[in-house]
């Protein structure tokens, strides 16, 4: 039987019906979102009220192109406050002072190989900042060579708005043979980092950036404790631990107990665990109330995130913290084997770890509640076309503007109905986690600057507004941020003077 071969299409035509479709695609899905040149975050997006009666949200929601400072309340009055001049307090002396030099170029590995980056004082990780709390802080950022200019974000620390180092809403980019200083007062003792908000997929992922650790300010001088930076950062595809790719070790006696202070600056969660019980003892610069062995768990860090763990030395051999999966820190004496441990199937849930213990604040009478719905779909951002992602259903520049006032207790609901975990950062302010998908917290009250939100989770959140500016609010996966995956919180009567893109080559993420 004579078979009939059907002809080949013509790829031609193939290639024009694709372009026909996908141009009809993007102008349903909102061709209307592409922003190009400069602006400014006053003029964008969409204002979401979120005003309160009784715990109900009101109506809320209007755009808010061309709105400048947040409006106050119905009746009220408020005064147009300049992002500059929400700064520490100018006639103190700083306790701590340093200056840091950013440079473009290569990043060597110890154990791996040469990378093309940027460094900070010749080194990436740059220098460790320690402070005391209560301490006024003062860096002065150098940018030496790197083309596209630099700042730094104090990720963690809530600094006043001036300080907050974002590209194009608290600063411009700090241009080669320029200079920036930032002031701020360390109010809260904790493990922290700072990093460039300026083409932050590229700078940070490159290697701008290092850490801060803040001492309790009446701190008591403990024999037999070591308290050790444990920094993770990939690097062209090299895992490493504080800027090697190999293992370190840290010597210490048995009984020694050690605080390890663990920073995932990198793209992706890092599981830790160890060898032998640990206890994670602050969560975010944040200290856990009632920390308890943790045995046959591991614990999740967000990237951006930071947890400090403890462990004891044991009587015989050493102990070995697994970081990443890739590196590993040996803590004991010199020439003691620790031994391994395979990454434990399960993980250590910080909603309930801990013991309870009551807030500072209610969030059970919210002023402001704030849906964030996190999802994805294809359109134009910035002139490109692709799947990107959304605020409540809309593509950057069309987010949500949060607004709030002083004082206000504010409520999020987050949401995410994309198919990618999202480490959702916002800045100026530390986060506690009421409940996930429907469960309230039931451990130590945990509070964050940095949370995984998995696909299909959903978490209730609140904050305290107690520190005006404009507040970034953005997935800490930055190329996510890059495509459109950022909204922010403006307080009512801030306004800003800087701008994003065009001549002023602000480009914060």
């Amino acid at each position: 039987m004579r078979r009939v071969r059907a002809s080949s299409p013509d790829p031609a035509r193939l290639a024009i019906a694709a372009v026909v479709v996908g141009l009809v695609v993007l102008a349903g899905a909102g061709w209307a979102s592409t922003r190009l040149g400069e602006y400014s975050v006053m003029t964008t997006g969409h204002v979401v009220d979120g005003r309160t009666a009784s715990g109900d949200v009101q109506a809320s929601g209007h755009h808010g192109g061309g709105q400048g400072a947040a409006a106050p309340a119905s009746g009220a009055t408020t005064r147009t406050v300049d992002v500059t001049s929400l700064v520490a307090d100018p006639s103190r002396a700083p306790d701590v002072r340093v200056e840091l030099v950013a440079r473009s170029g290569q990043v060597r590995i110890p154990g791996g190989r040469v990378v093309e980056g940027y460094t900070v004082n010749g080194t990436s990780p740059g220098p460790t900042i320690r402070a005391r709390q209560g301490d006024v802080v003062e860096v002065t950022l150098v940018n030496e060579s790197v083309a596209d200019g630099a700042t730094l974000h104090w990720h963690g620390i809530d600094v006043p708005n001036a300080a907050d180092g974002v590209a194009g809403i608290t600063q411009d980019a700090v241009p080669v043979g320029g200079r920036f200083v930032y002031r701020f007062v360390a109010e809260d003792a904790g493990t922290f980092w700072y990093h460039s908000h300026q083409v932050s997929h590229e700078q940070v992922e490159r290697g701008l950036l290092g850490a801060v650790v803040v001492s309790e300010r009446e701190a008591p001088t403990e024999v037999g404790t070591v308290d050790e930076i444990a920094l993770l950062h990939v690097y062209a595809g090299q895992h490493t631990l504080n800027g090697s790719a190999k293992d370190a070790r840290v010597s210490a006696e048995p009984g020694t107990r050690a605080r390890i202070r663990v920073v995932n600056t990198d793209q992706g969660t890092a599981a830790v665990w160890a060898s032998q019980p640990f206890r994670v003892v602050a969560v975010d610069g944040q200290e856990v109330t009632g920390a308890s062995d943790v045995i046959g768990h591991k614990v999740l860090v967000p990237a951006g995130g930071r947890v400090d763990v403890t462990l004891v030395v044991p009587d015989t051999g050493a102990a070995r913290l697994r970081l990443g999966g890739a590196r590993s820190l040996v803590v004991g004496p010199e020439g003691a084997s620790a031994p391994d441990a395979p990454q434990p199937s399960s993980t250590l849930d910080l909603l309930t770890y801990g013991t309870a213990s009551p807030l500072e604040f209610d969030p059970s009478r919210p002023d402001r509640s704030f849906d964030y719905v996190i999802d994805r779909r294809i359109g134009v951002v910035d002139g490109r076309p692709g799947r990107f992602w959304t605020v409540n259903g809309h593509l950057f520049p069309d987010v949500p503007m949060f607004h709030v006032a002083e004082g206000d207790v504010v409520r999020f609901r987050v949401v995410n109905g994309s198919g990618e975990v999202h480490p959702m950062h916002l800045h100026g302010h530390h986060v506690v986690v009421l409940a996930r998908d429907g469960v309230a917290a039931s451990g130590s009250p945990w509070v964050v600057d940095s949370l995984d939100i998995w696909p299909g989770e959903t978490y209730e959140l609140a904050f305290v507004a107690d520190n005006p500016g404009i507040w970034s609010d953005h997935c800490h996966t930055l190329e996510h941020a890059l495509d459109g995956l950022i909204a922010h919180v403006m307080y009512e009567g801030i306004t800003t003077p800087f701008t994003i893109g065009g001549a002023t080559a602000n480009h914060p993420e």
